[in-house]
C-alpha cells in the first residue's frame, strides 16, 4: 500500500471540547493537515517526547513502555493511521526484532501511538483515504474580507446543529476556525461539507 509519511506540526488547546487538545499532522508532499483530537495527558507526553532534552523526575506511561520495548531487542520500525472512522482514528505500532526479524504489530490509540513514535523517532504514516476523509488543507485568503458587525455578533462556536447552514456560511466559517487553529471544529465542519457534496453527487 501508498502510504503517505505524516510530521507533527504542533498540538493546540481544543476550543471545543473542555480538556482536550487537537494534534496537527501533515502530509510533507501535499501540506494537507490531519487533526486529532487528544487528551490532556496524551498531549503532555508527546510534548515532552518531542523535547529531548526535557526529563521527568519519573518515567511516564510512555516511557516504560518504550524502556520495554529496548529491553526485549525490539525497535519500533512505524506508525500506520489506517482507518477514521465515526471520528476516530485507527492506528497500529509496527515493530521489529533485529535479530530474528520478527515482526510485531500492535493496535493502538493514535495520540498513544504518536507518544511512542516521537521516543523512538519512528516515522508516523496514514492513507491516501484517511487523507482525503479527515485532511484539512489551510487555504487562506491572502485579502480576508472584513466581517460585518452582524457577523462578528455570531457564534463561531456553537455547531451543534449544522442543518440549517448553507454551504456557502459552512465554507466561511471552516476558513475562519482554520484560521484559528481550531482545528477539531474545522474537521466537523469539513465532514460536514464532504456528506452535502456527497448528496449532490
Amino acid at each position: 500500500m501508498d502510504y503517505k509519511k505524516l510530521i507533527i506540526r504542533g498540538i493546540s488547546y481544543s476550543q471545543t471540547q473542555s480538556g482536550a487538545y487537537a494534534l496537527l499532522l501533515e502530509h510533507e508532499e501535499t501540506s494537507v493537515k490531519l487533526p486529532v483530537v487528544i487528551g490532556n495527558f496524551e498531549a503532555q507526553s508527546i510534548s515532552l517526547g518531542l523535547e529531548k532534552d526535557i526529563n521527568p523526575p519519573r518515567p511516564l506511561t510512555h516511557d516504560l513502555f518504550a524502556q520495554f520495548v529496548k529491553n526485549t531487542g525490539y525497535k519500533m520500525e512505524s506508525v500506520i493511521i489506517y482507518q477514521i472512522k465515526d471520528g476516530v482514528f485507527f492506528s497500529n505500532i509496527n515493530f521489529k526484532n533485529p535479530l530474528s526479524e520478527e515482526e510485531l504489530i500492535l493496535d493502538a490509540r493514535t495520540s498513544d501511538a504518536v507518544a511512542m513514535a516521537v521516543r523512538f523517532d519512528a516515522p508516523i504514516f496514514t492513507t491516501s483515504e484517511v487523507l482525503n476523509e479527515a485532511g484539512i488543507l489551510l487555504e487562506l485568503e491572502e485579502n480576508p474580507k472584513t466581517e460585518t458587525a452582524e457577523e462578528s455578533e455570531q457564534p463561531s462556536s456553537d455547531f451543534n446543529d449544522l442543518s440549517g447552514i448553507s454551504i456557502e456560511e459552512l465554507n466561511q466559517l471552516l476558513a475562519e476556525a482554520v484560521k484559528e487553529e481550531d482545528f477539531d471544529t474545522a474537521l466537523r465542519l469539513q465532514e460536514e461539507i464532504k456528506r452535502r457534496n456527497k448528496k449532490i453527487e
